[in-house]
């Protein structure tokens, strides 16, 4: 399993002679469920959150430093919880000062939450981050369907309701204080070296490509399970390709050394 994760890294190498394309990386956008990515778009300005107290808010108008902007939903049983321990983690581990530097605010997708609810999980997550300012750097919110709609769309987060739960991705959109997309940090792990340069870039109004897509190519979203897992079949047809091009350069070489000598 570990050398086929390490032969994730030679992909690019096969660009070039495969049908691998940049959009082959994000799903369809009639996919159900995934991520769009949406580079370079701005924050609509009509789309309102409720936030801790319970007071409407403008998304764009929060927006005045270098943003992580998550979507969730605070009763799921899956992602969410490895998402937002993966923030948590990360927050931790960074130098960046949590509310100067840089915000994260969390959004539910689900109408039905409460803001009860979004204080509650606030509380659970910004306790497990010591010496950070969780309480003006990292904020919940909850919003109504229509908002819900026009903030998922914007960002490009798809979902499927199935039963009382939904089957989505997990990822951290990251926002310039100009209220631009500049960076998605995809997956439930982030490094603090990966999510401090795209906080960095972001300040500066850098639009940069996601750095795991090739991580994204080798792993699948398996919504059923609600992880990313190995996705076996591509990486060993990937393999194949590899090896089939090295066959093709030797023997190339070869009949080329064979004409020299004769």
């Amino acid at each position: 399993m570990k050398r086929l994760m390490y032969l994730c890294i030679l992909i690019p190498l096969l660009w070039p002679f495969s049908s691998i394309s940049q959009n082959n990386l994000n799903p369809a956008p009639d996919s159900e469920i995934g991520i769009t990515e949406m580079l370079g778009d701005t924050v609509p300005g009509n789309i309102v959150l409720c936030n801790e107290k319970g007071e409407k808010v403008i998304l764009k108008d929060l927006i005045d430093k270098p943003t992580a902007l998550l979507f969730v939903y605070y009763r799921c049983p899956g992602i969410c919880s490895p998402l937002m321990n993966g923030v948590a983690e990360v927050i931790g581990k960074s130098n960046l000062d949590l509310g100067n530097d840089y915000q994260v605010l969390t959004i539910s997708f689900d109408p039905t939450e409460s803001t009860e609810l979004a204080v509650k999980k606030k509380n659970n997550y910004a306790g497990l981050v010591e010496g950070k300012n969780t309480k003006d750097g990292w904020l919940f919110f909850t919003t109504d369907s229509l908002n819900s709609a026009l903030a998922t769309q914007a960002f490009g987060f798809r979902y499927k309701k199935a039963g009382n739960e939904f089957l989505h991705a997990a990822s951290m959109i990251i926002i310039s204080p100009e209220g631009k997309i500049t960076r998605y940090l995809n997956g439930t792990y982030f490094l603090p070296f990966e999510f401090k340069l795209a906080l960095v870039e972001a300040s500066k109004g850098q639009v940069g490509p996601t750095i795991n897509k090739i991580l994204q190519y080798c792993y699948s979203y398996d919504p059923v399970g609600q992880a990313y897992v190995l996705n076996i079949t591509k990486v060993t047809g990937t393999i194949i390709i590899l090896m089939a091009v090295i066959i093709f350069l030797l023997l190339s070489i070869k009949k080329v050394r064979r004409k020299t000598q004769a």
